[in-house]
């Protein structure tokens, strides 16, 4: 009588391998692999409180920090435009907040930049880039092109960080222009810095 075991030995033998087809991520530029970590205290010093997001995993080590902050609140959104209206939300209530967001959902939000550049409020975004560097989805491409022209057209400072070890240096002057100024600015982190997912 054949057991249950060697009932699942002979389907492993039978069955072909299954070639892995899941994305990796290649960083080939990361020679900080810190700067999450350094941003995150960047963010505390600048008294950022609401984190507002949508999952991506060029943010993945940030969140998680954020989300272990009990100074802060991580907030996750269901589609990027709705982190412009919390920024407002946040600034009227007397708190500072940050949109965390990747390249891809930048459109969704150019509408709503339009209340910020009316209404004056301060507005600090970290878009991490895909469409760049070693890409390999297609579809990723059109808006990566149209990310900085799109956010400049809105009146938002577009600033970039092509190196890992200038991101944290960027953002923080980009937070100290954003509140002192009551301006909506961007911080482009390229895709060589936060690595670029390939199939394997």
């Amino acid at each position: 009588m054949t057991t249950q075991s060697e009932k699942a030995d002979n389907m492993k033998i039978a069955t072909p391998e299954r070639k892995n087809r899941s994305p990796v991520t290649s960083h080939p530029s990361r020679s900080s692999p810190s700067w999450p970590d350094q941003l995150h205290r960047v963010l505390t010093d600048q008294r950022m409180r609401q984190v507002a997001y949508v999952p991506d995993s060029g943010h993945a080590r940030l969140i998680e920090l954020v989300r272990a902050d009990r100074q802060m609140r991580a907030i996750p959104l269901t589609t990027e435009e709705e982190g412009v209206a919390l920024a407002v939300g946040a600034w009227l209530g007397g708190e500072r907040s940050v949109l965390l967001l990747q390249s891809s959902g930048v459109g969704n939000c150019i509408n709503m930049l339009g209340m910020i550049q009316e209404c004056r409020v301060p507005l600090l975004m970290l878009v991490t880039m895909r469409g760049e560097w070693g890409e390999f989805n297609p579809w990723q491409v059109p808006m990566a092109q149209a990310t900085a022209p799109s956010l400049a057209a809105m009146g938002v400072v577009v600033q970039t960080a092509d190196r890992a070890e200038e991101v944290v240096e960027i953002v923080a002057a980009a937070g100290r222009l954003a509140f002192n100024t009551c301006r909506a600015v961007a911080v482009l982190i390229g895709q060589r810095v936060v690595g670029a997912k390939q199939f394997k």
